[in-house]
């Protein structure tokens, strides 16, 4: 499992203050020959990792396939109740923890200040991603 250009959405008023929340925006791709699920999302400067609207955190990639968090249609992360204050280009410790492939921590970024806040990510449009189907 890969995670590819991990950042935080860039806050609309230049600083994300404590005990607010912050939108992850990240890419998974799994390179492996078995599907893998992301079932936590935790790092010591934020209180809970969230799917908005109550989804589940735990997201599936497929085998050979990528899933693109935070991509308009996708499924979306935010870290909640910030324990400090965040500006364009600091970074917080993010620990995924996935089923098969274990713990990886990452240093998300906030993204660079006077980037459009929506969207602040630069994937493909997943709807014409190269990845094989389901098979």
């Amino acid at each position: 499992m890969k995670l590819r250009q991990v950042q935080l959405e860039y806050p609309l008023d230049g600083v994300d203050q404590v005990g607010e929340e912050a939108r992850l925006v990240l890419g998974l791709a799994n390179t492996g020959t078995t599907a893998d699920t992301l079932t936590e999302v935790s790092g010591p400067d934020f209180a809970d990792a969230t799917v908005p609207g109550g989804g589940d955190l735990a997201l599936t990639v497929e085998a050979n396939d990528n899933l693109y968090v935070g991509a308009e249609g996708m499924p979306v992360i935010v870290l909640e109740d910030l324990q400090t204050e965040l500006r364009s280009s600091e970074s917080i410790p993010v620990t995924f923890t996935f089923a098969e492939a274990g713990e990886v921590t990452i240093d998300a970024m906030v993204a660079a200040e006077g980037q459009d806040p929506v969207p602040t990510y630069d994937f493909p449009d997943p709807a014409e991603d190269p990845s094989p189907e389901d098979g």
